[in-house]
C-alpha cells in the first residue's frame, strides 16, 4: 500500500473525511462479503492473501491491514464503501413503523439500535443531526449488516415529527410519566421516538410526541435502576409493537381450506 492509500483509510476514521470523499469503511471477510452481494457499490477491498478476488481487491501484507484496521485485533480484509443517498418520501412515514432517534449519541448504541430495526423489520430510521453518524466504523461493526438493509436518514426532527402528527401519524415516544406500554393501544404504523442516553428526548421533540409511553419495571413500584439504555429500551419497544401487530393479523388459512 502507497502512503496515500494508508491516509486515506485513516481518514475515514472521521466523519470529516468520510464527508469529503463520500465513503465508509467495513471490516471483516464476513461483512465484506454481504456487502459484494448488496446494492451498495464497494470501491475498494485491501485484503490478507486468498480471502477475496476481483478488480478492486489489492493484497496487501499483514503489516499493512494492521495500519489499516479499525479492530484492537486486525481483520483480514477492510474495505472502501460508497456511503448511499436514501430519500424518506412523505407517504412511507404514513405506511410503515419508523424509528426515529433524538440525539442519540453513542456509536454502540446507534449500531445496536440498527440491528434491532433489521430484526423487527424497520426499514427507515430517521436520525436528529445530533446523533452519531451511522457510517462510523464502531456503529456498522455494531450493525453485524444491518446497515445493508435499514436505511438512515438524518434532518431535523421537530418539523418532520410536528408534519407527520399534523397528517394524522401517530408519533410514540417513551417517558417516565408515559402510559404503561402494555396496556396502551398501539398502531402498526407510525413513528416512535427514542431520545439521548443521559437526558432523554429533547423539549423540542417532545412537544411533538402524541402519544407518550412507559415501560414499566417489574414490579410496579419496585425501587431499582432509574433507566434502561437507550438500545434496550428500543428492542423492547419494537417487540411490543411487532407482538400487537401479529396478534391482529388474522391467521392464514390451512392448507386445502382456502378461499
Amino acid at each position: 500500500m502507497t502512503k496515500a492509500d494508508i491516509q486515506l483509510v485513516r481518514a475515514l476514521a472521521d466523519k470529516r473525511g468520510r464527508t469529503e470523499y463520500g465513503l465508509f469503511i467495513a471490516e471483516g471477510e464476513k461483512l465484506i462479503g454481504e456487502l459484494c452481494a448488496s446494492a451498495l457499490r464497494v470501491r475498494k477491498i485491501y485484503t490478507l492473501e486468498g480471502v477475496f478476488e476481483g478488480p478492486e481487491v489489492e493484497v496487501v501484507a499483514p503489516r499493512d491491514m494492521e495500519r489499516i484496521s479499525q479492530l484492537k485485533t486486525p481483520s483480514n480484509s477492510v474495505a472502501l464503501v460508497e456511503i448511499p443517498r436514501y430519500r424518506l418520501k412523505p407517504e412511507e412515514l404514513r405506511r410503515q413503523l419508523t424509528l426515529a432517534l433524538d440525539e442519540v449519541q453513542n456509536p454502540g448504541n446507534l449500531g445496536t439500535i440498527i440491528r434491532l430495526a433489521d430484526w423487527f423489520g424497520i426499514r427507515d430510521i430517521v436520525c436528529s443531526e445530533g446523533s452519531a453518524d451511522c457510517f462510523n466504523p464502531k456503529v456498522v461493526q455494531a450493525t453485524m449488516g444491518a446497515i445493508l438493509r435499514v436505511r438512515v436518514h438524518y434532518t431535523p426532527l421537530a418539523p418532520l415529527l410536528s408534519g407527520a402528527a399534523r397528517a394524522g401519524i401517530p408519533v410514540y415516544g417513551t417517558f417516565l410519566e408515559g402510559e404503561n406500554i402494555y396496556d396502551t393501544d398501539l398502531s402498526p404504523t407510525g413513528i416512535i421516538v427514542m431520545g439521548n442516553e443521559g437526558r432523554g428526548v429533547t423539549p423540542e421533540v417532545a412537544q411533538c410526541v402524541t402519544r407518550k409511553l412507559f415501560i414499566p419495571p417489574w414490579p410496579a413500584d419496585r425501587r431499582g435502576s432509574e433507566s434502561l439504555n437507550v438500545a434496550m429500551a428500543t428492542g423492547i419497544v419494537c417487540a411490543e409493537f411487532r407482538r400487537r401487530s401479529t396478534a391482529t393479523t388474522p391467521a392464514a388459512a390451512p392448507a386445502g381450506r382456502q378461499k
